[in-house]
């Protein structure tokens, strides 16, 4: 199946997976009055931080600054 997925996304299974978690991130964030803490839990991230550092990364711009300019 990761390979079916990689042939018609170009995704790996985790990269699909990661892209859809910070769909529904972006998708939270503006669109709701839940705390970044509220959204990483509910995404299914033990720990907060560690969601703002990989968001960050992945999408290149931190959790606060990304609501405030949606």
């Amino acid at each position: 199946m990761s390979d079916l997925l990689k042939k018609e996304t170009g995704k790996t299974t985790h990269e699909h997976i990661f892209y859809q978690v910070f769909e529904k991130a972006k998708s939270l964030l503006l669109g709701s009055d839940m705390t970044i803490n509220e959204i990483a839990y509910e995404l299914g991230f033990d720990y907060p931080h560690y969601f703002s550092r990989l968001f960050k990364k992945k999408i290149g711009v931190n959790l606060n600054i990304y609501r405030k300019k949606g």
